[in-house]
């Protein structure tokens, strides 16, 4: 009985057959490590998910659009000041080239490294706007010093452009650390009007008049986001309200070139070969347009009449060559990716990244307003650039890294069943 207890069960004639026709399974070898995996040390770095295709898509069009009327607005221009009708084209199209990369770069990135930077940048910033302050491309119109360029080898940086990036980072990471703090006047007031008046006064010493005000309403836009009081809100409004009535009444309170501008909008008559002349014509550019356009390189104005169709007032080409309904849907455009920004910053799973992308689309959509107001006589001509038409190589970077934080965040949104 213990020898039979011992032997092995026998196998009857099927089993056997089966067990023998089993292939013999091989050691599985361990596979590596991805080192991109969430759950890898890298994570911190690198961004997991895709992001937001219409908010991508509309850049893109956005930027490739903004290409095709800047060569058509600056080529009579360009042959005019540079001998080469594709000298403002070729240039901005390197910059927008190296600018998708850069964003698409950057949309892979953890955005959760803007943290880390936040200060250091901000920081710099403010170093660098000081700088250009005694280190300056020399740039004089109509008796004016405009401070705006630093000189890097053969490219300048505009350091108001890495300013407004920096703020939109500080404030953020500020208003998500005290957002409960936010209703008292000194957190919710006194330190983010340190911050944002910092960055005002330099960049108003630059004579920029422009980009003060941009980075005033960025700031403004960020504090509402934020949870500062609406009694603050609505008091700091009306006091910007008594200064600007102030000022339009009595233009000499600024300084020369800035008053005068002041005089040109208030006056239609004043200097009407001066400082009224590139808006009368950008007015009759928009007007010649009329609802079809009159097609695609055919402008008239911009031969000489708007004076460098390739900044400010490249809206007014777009008006006139698209008419009433290109003009609408290049708007409508800048409509689609403010909408998309916040409704990646309402899915945001923190309050660092929401305020982010509120800045960031804030930002483009404030700057898109003043600049078609300007370009329509809506108020005065305070020299801003329309975002990704306008000609500028470090505005254009920016921009488009701007975008690529906006797309990363995205990637976190996009990984939540929303």
């Amino acid at each position: 009985m213990a020898g039979r207890d011992l032997e092995p069960p026998r196998r009857s004639s099927r089993q056997s057959e089966a067990y023998e026709e089993q292939p013999r399974r091989k050691k599985s070898k361990k596979q590596p490590k991805n080192p991109f995996d969430k759950n890898s040390g890298l994570s911190f770095f690198v961004a997991n998910g895709g992001f937001d295709l219409p908010f991508f898509a509309t850049t893109l069009a956005l930027v490739t659009i903004g290409l095709v009327m800047l060569f058509s607005a600056t080529y009579p221009y360009a042959l005019q000041n540079e001998g080469d009708s594709y000298y403002y084209f070729k240039r901005q199209l390197i910059f927008a080239v190296a600018g998708v990369i850069v964003m698409l770069l950057v949309s892979k990135l953890n955005y959760k490294f803007l943290k880390v930077i936040e200060r250091p940048l901000f920081v710099i910033s403010i170093c660098l706007l000081i700088l250009v302050l005694f280190y300056h491309v020399d740039v004089v119109r109509n008796g004016e010093e405009f401070k705006r360029w630093i000189p890097f080898g053969p490219i300048t940086v505009q350091p108001s452009d890495i300013a407004k990036f920096a703020l939109i980072l500080a404030l953020a990471a500020y208003i998500s650390k005290n957002y409960r703090k936010m209703k008292n006047f000194k957190e919710g007031v006194i330190f983010p009007a340190l911050l944002v008046g910092t960055c005002c006064v330099l960049i108003y010493l630059e004579n920029h008049l422009s980009c003060t005000l941009l980075v005033f309403m960025i700031g403004l836009a960020l504090m509402f986001c934020g949870g500062t009081r609406w009694e603050y809100y609505v008091a700091g409004l009306c006091f910007v309200a008594v200064v600007a009535i102030i000022v339009i009444k009595n233009p000499d309170v600024l300084p020369g070139y800035q008053g005068n501008r002041i005089r040109a909008w208030t006056d239609k008559a004043f200097e009407p070969r001066g400082l009224r002349w590139q808006t009368n014509n950008s007015l009759y550019a928009i007007g010649s347009g009329g609802f079809w356009g009159v097609g695609l390189g055919n402008s008239k104005q911009k031969y000489l009449y708007v004076s460098e169709p390739q900044n400010d007032f490249i809206f007014a080409v777009v008006c006139e060559e698209l008419g009433f309904v290109g003009a609408t849907l290049i708007i409508g455009l800048f409509g689609i990716l403010f909408w998309r920004g916040v409704k990646i910053a309402q899915r945001c799973e923190d309050r660092f990244s929401s305020l982010v992308v509120i800045g960031i689309v804030a930002q483009v959509a404030i700057q898109t307003i003043f600049n078609i107001l300007v370009v329509t006589d809506t108020i005065p001509n305070t020299g801003i650039a329309l975002p990704f038409f306008s000609y500028g190589g470090t505005s254009l970077l920016m921009l488009c890294f701007e975008m690529g934080v906006v797309l990363s965040i995205s990637r976190k949104v996009n990984t939540k069943n929303y």
